[in-house]
C-alpha cells in the first residue's frame, strides 16, 4: 500500500477564503511598504486601493494578466509615477527618488542606447544610479564574463538578440550593487535556457539579502521563486501574502485507490466524490480533503475493510489559486499571453 499524506495536517485545517493582511507575520524589516495606492488616467482608474508589504531579502511576486495594474504599481513604487492617493515607503525612504541609488530596475519597455557596446550600456545605466563610469565599465565588463557574455563586451546592442540585449540590460541594473531589484515581466523575450539563468541569478541575490520584486502573467516562474506574492487584478489586489496561504485557498485534493468498491465506508466519502473503476476491479476516488482531515477517513476505511492500495493528498497549484482568488475571467486573460511568453 502506498501512502503520501503530504502537509495535510496544515493545509486540512486552512480556511476557505479568509481576508490576509497584506503584512501577514514577517520578522524582516520591510523593503516596500504601500497603503492605499490609487492611480487614475483621464478618468480611469488603473490602480485602486493596493496595499504591499515586501520584507527585506524576499523574492516578490506580482501576478496579473496584462493590463491588471502591475507595471503602474511599480512606478509608484519607484516614483516615476506619484500616486493620485496613499502612501509609500521605499527602502524606508517616503520620497523614492531619496533612494534611488539603492534601487535596481528593468522596466518592460526595454531601452538600451543601439550604438552603445555592450559594457558601456552597463556603466551608463550604473552612472544613473551614481556609480562613476570607470568602475562602471570594470564592473559591466566583470559581469558580462560571469554570465557568460564575456565576448560581447565591446559589441554594440544594435549587433546583439533581443534575448542578448535584454541580458545585458538585466545585468545593467545590478551593477550598482542595489539593496532593491524590481524587474517588469523580465522573462519575457528570454528563451528556456536563459529563464533558467535568470531564476538562478535572482536566488542569488535574495541569498545575499537584496529584495527582489518582479512582475508577471506566467504563474510558474512566481511558484518556483516567489516567498510571497500579490495578485493583481482590475487594479485591485484581492490577495498578498505568503505563497502557501493562496495555495491553501483551496482544500486539498484526495486521491484513494481501493480494492472494495462497496460497503458500509463509503458513507465516510464526501458525496461528490468522483468514483472510477479499473478493469481489475480496483476503485479510484476524488475528492476534496475532508474539514476534519484524514485520521477519521482512514478509521473508516480500515474498519470497513475498504482494502487501502493506494491514498494520496495533493496540494492546489498557484495557478488554481489564482482561478479562485482572481476569478475565471483573469484567469482567462492571464492564460491568454503568446505561447512563446509562457513558461517551461
Amino acid at each position: 500500500m502506498k501512502m503520501d499524506l503530504g502537509n495535510w495536517q496544515a493545509a486540512g485545517n486552512a480556511p476557505d477564503s479568509q481576508p490576509v493582511p497584506a503584512g501577514a507575520a514577517t520578522d524582516r524589516p520591510l523593503a516596500i511598504e504601500a497603503r492605499g495606492l490609487v492611480k487614475r488616467f483621464d478618468g480611469f482608474t488603473a490602480v485602486d486601493g493596493v496595499d504591499l508589504t515586501v520584507p527585506e531579502g524576499a523574492i516578490y511576486g506580482v501576478l496579473g494578466p496584462n493590463g491588471a495594474g502591475k507595471t503602474t504599481t511599480l512606478r509608484m513604487l519607484l516614483g516615476i509615477i506619484d500616486p493620485d492617493e496613499g502612501v509609500r515607503r521605499v527602502l524606508g525612504a517616503e520620497r523614492p527618488h531619496d533612494v534611488a541609488h539603492a534601487i535596481g530596475y528593468l522596466p518592460e519597455e526595454r531601452g538600451l542606447y543601439p550604438a552603445m557596446k555592450a559594457h558601456e550600456a552597463i556603466a551608463f545605466v550604473g552612472a544613473l544610479r551614481g556609480l562613476p563610469l570607470a568602475e562602471g565599465r570594470r564592473r559591466g565588463k566583470l559581469l558580462l564574463e560571469e554570465h557568460g557574455l564575456g565576448y560581447a563586451a565591446d559589441r554594440q546592442i544594435r549587433q546583439m538578440s533581443k534575448g542578448m540585449a535584454q541580458q545585458v540590460q538585466i545585468l545593467a541594473c545590478l551593477v550598482h550593487e542595489p539593496r532593491l531589484v524590481i524587474f517588469d515581466e523580465p522573462f519575457s523575450g528570454l528563451d528556456a535556457l536563459n529563464q533558467g539563468k535568470l531564476e538562478k541569478m535572482m536566488r542569488g541575490l535574495a541569498e545575499r539579502g537584496t529584495t527582489v520584486i518582479f512582475s508577471t502573467h506566467v504563474i510558474a516562474h512566481a511558484e518556483r521563486l516567489c516567498d510571497r506574492i500579490a495578485i493583481i487584478a482590475g487594479g485591485k489586489v484581492p490577495f498578498a501574502g505568503p505563497v502557501d496561504l493562496a495555495r491553501d485557498r483551496i482544500r486539498p485534493q484526495v486521491r484513494l485507490e481501493t480494492r472494495a468498491a462497496e460497503g458500509a465506508w463509503r458513507a465516510a466519502l464526501p458525496a461528490d466524490a468522483r468514483h472510477d473503476r479499473k478493469l481489475d476491479g480496483s476503485s479510484f476516488f476524488y475528492f476534496p480533503l475532508p474539514e476534519s482531515g484524514i485520521e477519521p477517513l482512514l478509521r473508516a476505511l480500515i474498519q470497513g475493510e475498504a482494502g487501502i492500495l493506494s491514498l494520496s493528498i495533493e496540494r492546489a497549484g498557484l495557478h488554481d489559486a489564482f482561478v479562485a482568488i482572481a476569478g475565471e475571467a483573469a484567469a482567462r486573460a492571464l492564460d491568454a499571453n503568446p505561447e512563446e511568453e509562457r513558461a517551461r
